[in-house]
């Protein structure tokens, strides 16, 4: 057996994109605002868990679809990150923050993609 997930770049870099997000979604008027809310904390913990699911594979094709669905969500907490900003949930420094936290979580996961095409 490799590496645990647990020691992945990739994996520590989305944990902390998760817990950035779920703050955010603490505080008011965003913790009132569920659809928004649940949307943006499903999607963080999705890059963090198809990072895992995708480490934990034993098959090349399955860690790449685990990889891709984690950069995907990645590209969808980005997305929304303009809501937030557009809806004066997060100010200007905030949105910024969390799109550099989403792009270098990106750039870990897009690693772990080239690195299956070394196989």
């Amino acid at each position: 057996m490799g590496e645990p997930f647990e020691n992945s770049e990739a994996w520590k870099k989305a944990r902390m994109l998760t817990d950035e997000v779920y703050a955010l979604c603490r505080r008011e008027p965003l913790s009132k605002d569920f659809g928004l809310r649940d949307q943006l904390q499903r999607a963080a913990v999705s890059v963090m868990n198809n990072v895992a699911e995708g480490w934990e594979s034993l098959h090349v094709a399955e860690k790449r679809q685990a990889y891709n669905v984690a950069r995907r969500s990645c590209g969808e907490v980005r997305s929304m990150s303009y809501v937030l900003l557009d809806n004066k949930f997060v100010t200007d420094a905030e949105q910024q923050k969390l799109l550099t936290s989403c792009i270098q979580t990106g750039k870990l996961v897009s690693g772990l993609i080239r690195s299956l095409d070394n196989r």
